[in-house]
């Protein structure tokens, strides 16, 4: 361990953390260095190495590690498990990165309430979450008897999807709660989506404006669980990540690593797979839909699930339509694509599902239940598109095939690079 750790100020929904380190401040494996602000919404973080601070900017921590570490870490001092979730600076953890004590904070009422565990999994590629599943099917089960005690509900739900036999049947064995059922979800994208998922196991359609709570439900990521059992039961605080690794790799197409440190280089966990093939198109933070490019001297953070080597940009056509979903890649992702490819964007159209919110993202009205998207491939064409690049979802994608081809208009997708690294079928027409 020779390169420094970077802790990023901001890894979370929320203000940006305040340093309580300097520079040259020794520091051990779990020590706090920086807090949440009194009264606003954020998270407290952690050092998950033991060494020497460098730098406190106001944008980041780095901390030069020492070359002999060790897996012992400072324990957390708080006794009730709400408080120790929020000391502990855990957050959503499948991306999202809303602090969890929030979400947790107002118990249900009496004889109401399901706590679902998204163990989705959504994003094609990434598997961290189904391995940590299977060799640890206790810690989930404990993790979630944990959450539900603290929002006083009735009933837990462990929402996977059906490809997952021998998981679910090792999440079986170790259920002994009657409260506590599993809820086998269809494979296709995107079903790890949060009202997706309340809407597939609780048959309720939420408001693109509302949130579980509406439901009388609160959905939280796998690994949030299991992060929650080692906080409560352990006193431990966030300091490690379980990643997928995947692509244009020496050694292997995927690699999953659990209890990786955070702040530690997007490079060297590259090195920790074998390191890159001598080729890729662009390293992705996150899934093949939704993750963002990166860099090698990026930090790994909270919310990262991910990290991908794509295959090499193809060459794409003179001019290029997109046609954007709000399941994927966003129109800044896709026109960065779209660059890559050296291509001009001469039209951009969204799915007639796909809202605007206040903060400039997108939600889409039914995830994963397309209406068609005849009109929008036949706008991009009349634009002057020579082809498409698309972010759908996998309903959306086989309506935009079940059209476009006849329009003679070549289809490509934003995750084509990354799922075409690791040998996988491409999102097209599906069925």
């Amino acid at each position: 361990m020779e390169n420094l750790f970077k802790f990023p100020l901001k890894q979370h929904v929320g203000v940006d953390s305040n340093p309580v380190v300097k520079k040259n401040d020794f520091v051990k494996r779990g020590q706090l260095i920086a807090t949440m602000p009194e009264g606003m919404l954020g998270a407290n973080i952690y050092s998950s190495i033991t060494g020497t601070v460098v730098e406190v900017s106001e944008m980041q921590i780095c901390i030069k590690p020492d070359k002999t570490q060790s897996d012992s870490y400072m324990k957390l001092h708080s006794k009730k498990p709400l408080d120790l979730i929020r000391e502990a600076g855990i957050v959503g953890l499948g991306g999202a990165g809303f602090p969890t004590y929030a979400k947790l904070q107002k118990p249900f009422g009496k004889n109401s309430g399901v706590v679902i565990v998204n163990a989705a999994e959504c994003e094609p590629i990434l598997s961290h979450n189904i391995d940590s599943i299977e060799h640890h099917a206790q810690q989930l089960i404990r993790g979630l008897d944990i959450v539900m005690d603290i929002v006083k509900a009735d009933k837990g739900i462990i929402a996977i999807k059906s490809v997952h036999p021998e998981v679910i049947h090792k999440l079986e064995e170790v259920i002994n709660d009657s409260r506590i059922h599993i809820h086998k979800l269809e494979d296709m994208y995107p079903m790890g989506e949060e009202r997706a998922i309340v809407r597939e196991v609780l048959d309720r359609l939420l408001d693109i404006t509302e949130l579980p709570f509406a439901a009388d439900t609160v959905v939280i990521n796998a690994e949030t669980i299991c992060r929650i059992q080692e906080a409560v039961d352990e006193k431990k605080p966030l300091i490690d990540k379980d990643i997928t690794v995947a692509g244009k790799l020496k050694n292997g197409l995927i690699h999953i690593f659990h209890d990786v440190p955070l702040g530690i280089s997007v490079g060297d966990i590259f090195e920790k797979a074998g390191g890159l093939a001598d080729e890729y198109g662009e390293l992705i933070m996150g899934g093949p839909f939704t993750g963002k490019r990166t860099s090698l001297d990026a930090p790994v953070i909270k919310t990262t699930g991910g990290l991908i080597a794509a295959e090499e940009f193809w060459k794409g056509p003179d001019k290029l339509g997109l046609l954007v979903c709000a399941c994927g890649g966003n129109k800044e992702r896709l026109e960065e694509i779209a660059a890559s490819m050296g291509s001009e964007v001469v039209g951009v159209e969204y799915c007639k599902q796909a809202h605007e919110m206040k903060n400039g993202s997108l939600k889409c009205e039914n995830p994963g239940r397309c209406p068609g998207q005849v009109q929008k491939v036949m706008a991009l064409k009349k634009d002057g598109a020579q082809a498409l690049l698309i972010s759908n979802c996998t309903d959306c994608s086989n309506t935009v095939m079940s059209c476009a081809p006849q329009l003679k208009l070549p289809v490509y997708h934003c995750t084509d690079g990354a799922l075409r690294a690791v040998n996988h079928k491409l999102i097209r027409k599906i069925k």
